[in-house]
C-alpha cells in the first residue's frame, strides 16, 4: 500500500500548493535547500486570486475530502504545530458537505435495518445539515402506544469508513516522515497526534457510540439543572444510524435570537464554561466538539449539547493535574503549577523546578489585572506551548483533546459575553473539585478505596505467595548451578593457564 498512500500524499501536496497553503506554512529557518526549491515550485503552480488564506484552505481542506476536514479542524489546535495565525485561520473550516440526498439515506437505513426506511420512519425529511461524517434528517415516529414525536436522524455516509481507511493510512506515512526528517519536531509526537486523530475518526463512524456516549453523559448530568442532553431511540439506532429526540431550541451561534428571547447572555456563557469544567474535572468525560453549531438554548434556558461523535476522557490522575494547574494559575501559585508539571512527568526531570516556575510565572503574571474581555485561553495556551518547549516537554496526546475544547468554549462563551472573567467563573467549580477531592473527605475515601483494594486482592494473596516462593526457589537453584561451574570452572583455568606458562616457558617466549 505504500505506492499508494505515497500517491495520495502526492495529490494532497499539489492541492495544497495549488490552493497556496503550502507557501503560508510557519516553516523554521534557516530551510534546507530541497525545503526552499520545493517552495519555490508551490509558489509558481499556486492559484492567482484574492482569496484570504482562510478561504484558501477551506478551499483545500473541502476539494481534498472529510479526513482532511478533519485534520484541519485538529490542527487549528495545535498553535505549537502549525503557529497561531494558521491555527486561527483553520479554525474557522466549517465541516459542511454536499448531502447525499433523501434517497441515499433511505438506502443506508434499509441495509442498516434489514427493513424498508419508512417502516421505522414513515415521514422521513429531505436532509437539513450535512458533514463530512453524516448528514441529519428530520422525522416524525408513532411508538408503540401510538404516540407521535419528531425525532433526529444522523445517517452516516455511504462509504466513508473506507475512504477514512485510506487517507488515514497517508497521514501515518507523513507522520513518520516528518519525524524521520525533522528532528526538531519529534517531540510533538506526529504519530502520535494522528493516533489520536484516528482514534477520534474511529468513533465517530460507529453511531451507536455516539449514542453511548449521549447515554452516559445523560447520565452524568441527570441532576445538573443547567445542562441536557437529547434522550436515545435505541430502538431504531445502529452502526450507520443514530435515532434521537428533536431540540427544540435557539443555536449558541443566533446571539439575537437569544436576545430577543429574553435569556441572560452573561449566565449562558457562564454556565458554558463551567458545565464543561464541571464535565472534564467531575465525571472525567466531556464533549469535546462543543462549537456552537452543536450548541442550543431551550426555552427554560438550559443548555442543550447534541453531536456526541467526539468526547474526551480524563483519568483521575490527569483531572487532578489539570485541577491543579488551573487553581494555580487562578491563585497565582506558580510553584505549585511547576511542581505539578514534574509530578505528571510532562517536564524531564533534569530541567530545574525553580526556573520552570519563573516561566510559568512570565505567562500567568500578565492575565491578571486586566480587563477580562483581554483574557483569553488560547493565547495562555499557545503561551505555554511556547514556554514548554524551551523546557523540552512532549506533547501529551491525551491532553490534545482538552486543550481544543477549553478554547471553542472560550470563544463560544464570549460569543455570549465579550467581558466574561475566565478566571472568575472557573474559580468556583475548580475550587470546589480541590476541596472535595483534594481536601479530608478526598483523602479518607481515597484510603477507604485503597483498604478495598487490599481486601479485594486478599483471596490471591496464596497464589501470589506461591508464586513468590516457586520463583525464589528457582532462582536459589539458578544460582546454586552457576556456584557449582564456578568451583569446575576455576581448576580448570589455573591448569589451562599453568600449562601455556610451562609452554611458554619450554619455547624461551618467558
Amino acid at each position: 500500500m505504500l505506492p499508494v498512500d505515497l500517491a495520495r500524499l502526492i495529490r494532497a501536496a499539489w492541492v495544497l500548493a495549488r490552493e497556496g497553503v503550502i507557501n503560508a506554512l510557519p516553516l523554521p529557518e534557516p530551510r534546507p535547500f530541497a525545503v526552499s526549491a520545493a517552495l519555490i515550485m508551490a509558489k509558481a503552480i499556486r492559484r492567482r486570486g484574492t482569496a484570504s488564506r482562510a478561504e484558501r484552505l477551506s478551499i483545500a481542506f473541502s476539494r481534498l475530502g472529510p479526513s482532511y476536514v478533519k485534520l484541519g479542524q485538529f490542527l487549528a489546535t495545535r498553535p505549537d504545530v502549525v503557529g497561531a495565525a494558521l491555527a486561527a485561520d483553520l479554525a474557522e473550516l466549517q465541516d459542511a458537505m454536499p448531502d447525499f440526498g433523501l434517497t441515499g439515506a433511505r438506502m443506508v437505513i434499509g441495509e442498516s435495518f434489514g427493513l424498508d426506511a419508512d417502516r421505522l420512519f414513515p415521514e422521513l425529511g429531505a436532509p437539513i445539515a450535512a458533514a463530512s461524517i453524516a448528514q441529519v434528517h428530520k422525522a416524525a415516529v408513532t411508538d408503540r402506544d401510538g404516540r407521535r414525536r419528531d425525532v433526529a436522524v444522523k445517517v452516516l455516509r455511504p462509504g466513508i469508513d473506507r475512504r477514512i481507511a485510506s487517507d488515514l493510512a497517508g497521514f501515518y506515512l507523513a507522520a513518520r516522515l516528518i519525524e524521520a526528517l525533522a528532528p526538531r519536531v519529534r517531540r510533538l509526537r506526529p504519530v502520535a497526534v494522528v493516533d489520536t486523530l484516528a482514534r477520534s475518526l474511529t468513533l465517530e463512524m460507529d453511531l451507536r457510540l455516539e449514542a453511548s456516549a449521549l447515554s452516559e453523559m445523560a447520565q452524568n448530568t441527570a441532576e445538573d439543572a443547567d445542562f441536557r442532553v437529547p434522550t436515545v431511540d435505541w430502538r431504531r439506532t445502529s452502526r450507520s444510524v443514530l435515532t434521537m429526540e428533536w431540540i427544540d431550541g435557539i443555536k449558541l451561534s443566533d446571539v439575537a435570537a437569544i436576545r430577543a428571547a429574553g435569556h441572560d447572555l452573561p449566565k449562558l456563557a457562564a454556565t458554558l464554561l463551567q458545565s464543561f469544567l464541571r464535565h472534564a474535572l467531575r465525571d472525567g468525560f466531556f464533549h469535546a466538539d462543543m462549537h456552537q453549531g452543536n450548541l442550543f438554548v431551550d426555552s427554560a434556558g438550559r443548555i442543550v449539547a447534541v453531536d456526541f461523535g467526539i468526547v474526551g476522557r480524563l483519568g483521575p490522575r490527569e483531572r487532578r493535574f489539570l485541577a491543579e494547574i488551573l487553581h494555580g494559575f487562578i491563585t497565582r501559585n506558580y510553584r505549585r503549577v511547576a511542581e505539578v508539571h514534574f509530578e505528571a512527568g510532562y517536564v524531564p526531570p533534569e530541567q530545574e523546578l525553580e526556573t520552570f516556575a519563573q516561566a510559568l510565572r512570565a505567562v500567568g503574571e500578565p492575565l491578571h489585572g486586566v480587563p477580562a474581555s483581554e483574557i483569553a485561553m488560547s493565547r495562555l495556551l499557545n503561551q505555554l506551548f511556547e514556554t514548554t518547549e524551551l523546557f523540552a516537554m512532549q506533547t501529551r496526546p491525551e491532553l490534545i483533546l482538552l486543550q481544543k475544547t477549553m478554547v471553542v468554549v472560550e470563544g463560544v462563551a464570549r460569543s455570549l459575553d465579550p467581558d466574561l472573567d475566565m478566571w472568575k467563573v472557573s474559580e468556583p467549580v475548580v475550587s470546589a473539585w480541590i476541596t472535595r477531592n483534594l481536601g479530608p473527605i478526598g483523602r479518607i475515601e481515597t484510603a477507604v478505596s485503597a483498604v478495598g483494594d487490599l481486601i479485594a486482592l486478599a483471596p490471591r494473596l496464596p497464589r501470589l505467595f506461591d508464586a513468590i516462593e516457586t520463583i525464589a526457589i528457582r532462582t536459589e537453584a539458578v544460582d546454586e548451578s552457576r556456584r557449582r561451574r564456578r568451583t569446575v570452572a576455576l581448576p580448570l583455568w589455573v591448569g589451562a593457564l599453568s600449562l601455556a606458562v610451562i609452554a611458554a616457558s619450554s619455547l624461551g617466549w618467558l
